[in-house]
């Protein structure tokens, strides 16, 4: 018999916070097929889950994610392999880049080329003193990719995105920091507890009503400004009726911290999201 394989993701709980941790440490966490599509399915099955309200993305062992799989890189480039596959990324790499719940990312060890990707899928980015942020595309003579050229320009504009890419950067954690990519470094044997207290603060708050501005957000560099007023005419004018604003205009009024959570559950939508999982 061959050697049983390992899932490439593990998921556990901490009460409403889900942990996705990349689990394939002999491999440095690199993004094998399996990889993509175990990350693919667990961020589609919580983004329906009720009792998920924040999620924790990170690695296992010396990396976070390593990039691109070598024997992939080696055996299947051939165009149309490499257009199919590409074509299954941005399925899932765009859902889960809009993905409408708080996402924080611990970054520990290594984060290359496409792991470095990976990583600025995060609303909040947290890097531990090993983490080493690197694009490295161009030393394979390949343009960015896993969301780079999407995603690091809104995060620390077109210029310092240029200049980290081009001359080949490897950024640390403090310098992710300085850079606008990340928001706190951390030693490596506080990174979850840190990560976990930032993923707990966001569980505990309106993640509908985040999880629409994140969605709008989305669109403001391509978007007029005559578009964003009216998504946020639009938006707030959903926002206004959730049961979220109810409980913060409570809260404001008799002076007492609202419960977000409990605002939730009285949503018709998690009411039968519940009901599903319980017929299933």
């Amino acid at each position: 018999m061959g050697k049983e394989e390992t899932a490439p993701v593990e998921v556990t709980r901490d009460g409403s916070v889900t942990i996705v941790r990349l689990a394939n440490d002999e491999n440095r966490n690199s993004m094998t097929q399996a990889m993509r599509d175990a990350i693919a399915a667990t961020f589609h099955e919580l983004e329906t889950d009720a009792d998920c309200r924040a999620v924790y993305l990170t690695g296992s062992g010396q990396s976070f994610c390593a990039g691109g799989d070598l024997p992939m890189l080696k055996n299947e480039m051939d165009p149309w392999s490499t257009h199919a596959r590409f074509n299954r990324t941005a399925q899932w790499l765009t859902a889960l880049i809009r993905f409408r719940k708080p996402v924080v990312v611990g970054v520990n060890g290594y984060a290359i080329g496409g792991g470095f990707g990976l990583s600025l899928v995060g609303d909040t980015i947290i890097a531990a003193e090993s983490a080493q942020f690197m694009a490295g595309f161009f030393r394979l003579g390949v343009i960015p990719d896993i969301g780079v050229m999407y995603n690091l320009p809104r995060l620390i504009g077109l210029a310092r995105a240029r200049t980290f890419i081009f001359e080949n950067k490897t950024w640390s954690g403090k310098e992710a920091v300085e850079n606008g990519v990340a928001s706190a470094v951390v030693p490596d044997d506080r990174l979850d507890e840190e990560c976990l207290k930032r993923a707990h603060a966001f569980a505990n708050g309106p993640i509908e009503t985040m999880g629409l501005a994140k969605w709008l957000m989305g669109r403001t560099f391509e978007s007029s400004l005559d578009d964003m007023m009216a998504f946020e005419n639009l938006g707030q004018s959903l926002a206004f009726t959730s049961q979220a604003f109810q409980a913060g205009l409570d809260g404001l009024i008799n002076k007492k911290k609202p419960d977000f959570a409990a605002a939730s559950e009285r949503e018709t939508f998690v009411k039968a999201a519940r009901a599903r999982k319980k017929a299933k």
